[in-house]
């Protein structure tokens, strides 16, 4: 999700490479931090592939540059929004990556199809703990913390049900 991170960030338009660094660690930062040994070498990767261009910046002085992205890069971003991989869509983290740049993909289609997937996804019945097979309810649960992170869960889950119905135009009602 780095590497969409990058990509879609230069999507944008082009970026000083310490600019891009402020916007993925703001984008991701609050759940997984991101260091320069993670993100520089993502940045070379791509640059290897010829995904983004490095071109030094004159009025920033030697040691900066610009990057941007090539059109290899713009049709490798729009083919990882238009394909997640299912962990990609199962997982709240890097959805949100993905969800951060969907916008660049030009058809409402494929869009739409990136969201029904997650919705799908949320609509499955899913359970932290379990009593046997069976998944146990907050209410079920005796454990304070344990309850609170289930009903932290249903009420996030709850509330992006809705915002991707509305989104989608779907009318099926809410389910706990």
């Amino acid at each position: 999700m780095l590497e969409l991170a990058i990509l879609g960030f230069l999507a944008e338009g082009p970026l000083p490479g310490h600019e891009l660094r402020r916007r993925v660690s703001q984008l991701t930062g609050f759940t997984r931090p991101v260091s320069d040994g993670s993100l520089y070498p993502a940045m070379n990767r791509l640059a290897k592939l010829g995904l983004l261009e490095r071109r030094a910046d004159p009025r920033a002085g030697a040691a900066r540059y610009v990057l941007s992205l090539t059109a290899a890069g713009r049709a490798d971003m729009l083919k990882r929004l238009r394909e997640p991989a299912e962990h990609e869509i199962t997982d709240f983290t890097r959805f949100s990556t993905i969800l951060a740049f969907l916008s660049q993909l030009p058809d409402a289609t494929e869009r739409n199809a990136v969201l029904r997937r997650r919705l799908a996804f949320l609509e499955e019945p899913a359970g932290f703990f379990y009593d046997g097979d069976r998944p146990m309810t907050a209410e079920q649960i005796t454990d304070p913390y344990r309850r609170g992170l289930l009903l932290t869960a249903r009420a996030t889950s709850r509330a992006e049900r809705a915002w991707l119905r509305e989104v989608l135009g779907a009318e099926a009602p809410d389910r706990p």
